[in-house]
C-alpha cells in the first residue's frame, strides 16, 4: 500500500483547515458554516480511513484472520512499527469518540430533566437568571426552544420576539448536528479544533440573520443579541448543554456589528477564489488518496487470497 496515500490524508489538515478559516470569512454566515462542516467532515473521515487502513492492514496478518478471510499474510506489506501506531491511535480516538458521545448524551439529558416532559416548542423555566437556547431533541423527541423568565424581563417586546426567531432558526437549521460533527472530528485529528470556534460563531450569525428576516428589524435582532449577552452574563447558568447554541455566546459585539450594517452580498476577490482553489485542491487529493489506499489495499487482498488457492 503506497506509504504517501496513507500519509496525505493526516497531513493535509493541517494545510487544508486554515484555508477553510480564512475562506469561511468571506462568505455568507449559512455558506460559511456549511463549508467548515463540510472540511470537518470529509478531513475527518479521510483520516480516520487512512487509520484504519493502516491497522487494518496488521490486522489481516494474524494467522487466525488470515485463515478466515482465506489469504496469505506473507503477500501483505509488513509493517509492523507503522500499523501498530495506527491502532494504538485509532483505540484512543474511538475511545475519545465514546466519551464524547457519552458526554454529550448526559448533557442532553440534565437539561431535558431541568425541562421536564413536556413537547411544547417553548418552554418557560421560573428562573431569575437569564438564559435562553435550543434544546435539541432526542432521536425519540422534538426540539424545544427553552428561555427563563430572567431572560423574558431583561428584554423588550420586539427583543423577544427577535430572540425567540434565532432560537428556533437554530432548531429549523439543526445546528447542534453541525456543533456534534464538529466534535468528532477534533478527535478524528487534533488539526480540525481550529474549526470548531468559527463554525459556532458562524452558526450564531446564521440565526442572526434567519430572525433579522423573521422580524424585518434588524436593529432590534442586534439589540436582543447584546442586551440577552448582558443579562446572561450577570448570574450564568451552568447546565446549559454543549449543543445547546444559544444566541448570548460567542464574539457578541462582532455579530450585533454585522447585524447593524446591511446585508450585502460578499463580492468576489482574488484572495477568496485562490483560497477556494487552494481548500478545493486539498479536499480533492485528500479523497483521491484515500481512495487510491483503499483500492490499493482491496487488490492486495485480492492477491492473497488467489496465492492460497
Amino acid at each position: 500500500m503506497p506509504t504517501l496515500s496513507l500519509l496525505l490524508p493526516l497531513l493535509l489538515p493541517l494545510l487544508a483547515a486554515p484555508l477553510a478559516r480564512r475562506l469561511a470569512e468571506q462568505l455568507a454566515p449559512r455558506a460559511a458554516a456549511l463549508l467548515l462542516a463540510g472540511t470537518a467532515a470529509t478531513l475527518a473521515a479521510a483520516a480516520g480511513t487512512a487509520l484504519a487502513l493502516t491497522a487494518g492492514t496488521a490486522l489481516l496478518r494474524l494467522p487466525p484472520v488470515a485463515a478466515l478471510g482465506h489469504l496469505s499474510p506473507h503477500w501483505l506489506p509488513d509493517s509492523p512499527y507503522t500499523a501498530t501506531a495506527a491502532a494504538l491511535a485509532l483505540t484512543a480516538t474511538a475511545a475519545l469518540a465514546v466519551r464524547t458521545a457519552r458526554r454529550q448524551l448526559a448533557d442532553l439529558r440534565r437539561a431535558r430533566a431541568v425541562v421536564g416532559p413536556g413537547t411544547a416548542a417553548l418552554a418557560v423555566l421560573d428562573d431569575e437568571r437569564a438564559d435562553a437556547f435550543a434544546l435539541p431533541g432526542l432521536p425519540w423527541q422534538r426540539g424545544q426552544v427553552v428561555v427563563t423568565t430572567g431572560m423574558l424581563r431583561a428584554l423588550d417586546g420586539p427583543e423577544r420576539a427577535a430572540l425567540l426567531a434565532h432560537e428556533r432558526a437554530h432548531l429549523a437549521g439543526r445546528h447542534h448536528l453541525f456543533l456534534a460533527l464538529a466534535e468528532y472530528a477534533a478527535v478524528l485529528h487534533p488539526a480540525l479544533r481550529q474549526l470548531r470556534t468559527p463554525l459556532g460563531y458562524h452558526l450564531e450569525r446564521w440565526a442572526d440573520e434567519s430572525a433579522a428576516r423573521a422580524t424585518g428589524d434588524r436593529a432590534a435582532t442586534a439589540r436582543a443579541v447584546g442586551r440577552a449577552a448582558l443579562a446572561a452574563a450577570k448570574a450564568p447558568r451552568p447546565d446549559r448543554p454543549l449543543l445547546a447554541p444559544a444566541a448570548h455566546t460567542g464574539p457578541v459585539p462582532r455579530r450585533v456589528a454585522a447585524l447593524l450594517t446591511p446585508a450585502t452580498r460578499p463580492r468576489a476577490s482574488a484572495t477568496r477564489t485562490a483560497a477556494a482553489l487552494a481548500l478545493t485542491a486539498c479536499l480533492a487529493l485528500t479523497a483521491a488518496t484515500t481512495l487510491d489506499a483503499t483500492t490499493d489495499l482491496h487488490r492486495t487482498v485480492e492477491s492473497a487470497q488467489a496465492a492460497t488457492r
